[in-house]
């Protein structure tokens, strides 16, 4: 599985809320619609500019606060095909792959990356590169059940797929 695109570098503790503002949780259950928020507590202009297959990058303990799989519904929405960061809250994590949005966690990528460089992942290998600076960062590469989830679009649509779960 491989993610390529523009990075997006936002700092530590990206919460929840930042990522889609609570005001709008109640307002629509339309992810089309809730996309055009998305990361607007960090950057108003965010769900402007991204485009398919865009990667977040973060510092420490991105996806902190309430623990709504809204957030990284939003993002896969918005186009962002990967999130970089130094660490996730943990049920952020559990929710992106829940819902087919691939995470990664790469203390290097933070310090090395700038935002609108081009990067690519390799998730199966492990393999982060700054197309841009031409560097290559090594992370460690998911398991092969998550890769499963995430190759169909997240848990549901696995076990829609497949009538059990990767691990059963």
């Amino acid at each position: 599985m491989i993610v390529r695109g523009r990075a997006w570098k936002f700092g530590d503790n990206i919460s929840t809320d930042l990522i889609i503002p609570g005001k709008y949780k109640f307002s629509t259950l339309d992810f089309a619609e809730l996309a055009k928020h998305a990361m607007e507590g960090a950057d108003p202009a965010f769900a402007r500019k991204v485009r398919p297959g865009d990667v977040v990058v973060a510092g420490k303990n991105f996806g902190c606060g309430s623990s709504r799989e809204h957030a990284p519904l939003v993002l896969k929405h918005a186009g962002v095909g990967a999130v970089v960061a130094k660490s996730f809250a943990r049920i952020f994590f559990r929710n992106s792959v829940n819902v087919g949005l691939p995470v990664v966690i790469s203390p290097e990528a933070y310090d090395v990356i700038d935002e609108g460089d081009v990067v690519s992942l390799s998730l199966r290998e492990g393999v982060l590169v700054d197309e841009t600076k031409n560097v290559e960062i090594r992370f460690k590469p998911l398991p092969d059940f998550l890769l499963e989830i995430l190759s169909e679009g997240g848990l549901v649509e696995y076990y829609k797929k497949h009538r059990r779960f990767p691990w059963e």
